[in-house]
C-alpha cells in the first residue's frame, strides 16, 4: 500500500492554549492548504482539539513520512511556528530553519494507529487528480465530511482489550468498511486517558452515513461498546437513533479540512480507476 496515515499529538501548555488555538488556527489554513497542494502527496488533513491539553493533526498521504515532514517544515513552517508557541517543549523555531529538529520532534509525538483503512490503496493523490483531469471532472459537487469520534474506555484494562480486538479484526473491519461504500479513509487510534479515536473521511450526510455504517460495521461497535463509558444500547442496528445521538456527541469538530480532490466520491474514484485500465478485446 503506497498510502499511509499520521496522527500527530501536540501537548499544550495550558487549557488557555487550547482555547487560543481554536481561534488562531482557522486563519492559517489557507496558507497550509496551499502548501499541501504544492507538496502534492497529501490526500486529506485536519486538526482537532482533543482536550484542553492536546491538539491533534491527522492526515492521509502517499509514500514515506520523513520526506513529507521535511516538506511540511519547508513549505508550511509558519503554521507550525504558530502552533509551537502553545506547545510544551517544542522544537527550535523557525521550523523552516530547523528541519531535522522538527522531523525528530514529530517522530517522538506520533500516535501509531491500530489499523488503517483505505478505499483505493493502489493510487496516489497525484494519480487521482490526473485521472479526474483527463475525464474532465472539476468543481466541488461531492459532499465530503469527517467523523472524529472519541470513545472513552471504562479502564486501562478495557483499553488494552479493545486494542487487541481491533488488531485481531483488521481484515474483517476492512471488508465491513468496503461494504459501506462511502468511507475514503478510516483509522482506529489509541489516545490519551484510555481513549480510542475512530477517524474517517466519508461521502454524504451524517445520518445516512451512520445508518449505512450500523448495518455493515455495527457489530464491531456492539463489541467495543461493552468496554466504553456511556455507550448507547446495543445492537446498533436496532438502536440506530441512539447510536446517531451518541456519535454526534462524541464527534470532535475539525479545524481546517484539506481535500486534495473534493469533487470525487469513493465511487467516482473507483470508476476512474476502472476506466483507466486497458479494456479486454
Amino acid at each position: 500500500m503506497s498510502q499511509n496515515h499520521f496522527t500527530l499529538s501536540f501537548p499544550l501548555k495550558t487549557p488557555a492554549d487550547a482555547t487560543a488555538l481554536a481561534t488562531e488556527l482557522p486563519p492559517l489554513m489557507p496558507a497550509l492548504f496551499q502548501a499541501q497542494d504544492s507538496i502534492g502527496t497529501i490526500h486529506y488533513s485536519r486538526f482537532t482539539i482533543l482536550s484542553e491539553k492536546t491538539l491533534l493533526f491527522l492526515g492521509e498521504f502517499d509514500g514515506e513520512l520523513g520526506p513529507l515532514l521535511s516538506e511540511y517544515a519547508k513549505q508550511a513552517g509558519p503554521t507550525f511556528d504558530a502552533i509551537f508557541q502553545h506547545v510544551v517543549d517544542p522544537p527550535p523555531s523557525p521550523v523552516a530553519a530547523n528541519v531535522e529538529a522538527f522531523v525528530e520532534w514529530v517522530g517522538e509525538h506520533l500516535l501509531k494507529p491500530i489499523n488503517i483503512y483505505t478505499a483505493y490503496p493502489d493510487v496516489t493523490a497525484k494519480e487521482i487528480k490526473a485521472l479526474a483531469a483527463a475525464a474532465g471532472i472539476d468543481g466541488t459537487k461531492n459532499e465530503l465530511n469527517l467523523f472524529l469520534v472519541i470513545l472513552p474506555m471504562k479502564s486501562k484494562l478495557a483499553f488494552y482489550e479493545v486494542e487487541l480486538i481491533l488488531r485481531a479484526r483488521g481484515h474483517g473491519t476492512t471488508s465491513d468498511l468496503d461494504k459501506v461504500g462511502t468511507p475514503h479513509f478510516a483509522q482506529f487510534v489509541p489516545l490519551e486517558d484510555n481513549q480510542i479515536g475512530f477517524f474517517t473521511v466519508y461521502d454524504g450526510g451524517f445520518d445516512k452515513y451512520i445508518e449505512d455504517f450500523t448495518k455493515n460495521i455495527g457489530q464491531v461497535f456492539d463489541l467495543l461498546f461493552k468496554f466504553t463509558k456511556g455507550a448507547p444500547p446495543s445492537p446498533c442496528r436496532k438502536y440506530t437513533q441512539e447510536f446517531i445521538d451518541f456519535a454526534a456527541g462524541a464527534n470532535r469538530p475539525p479545524i481546517g479540512f484539506y481535500q486534495a480532490y473534493p469533487a470525487l466520491s469513493v465511487q467516482d474514484i473507483h470508476a476512474l480507476i476502472a476506466d483507466s485500465k486497458p479494456q479486454p478485446v
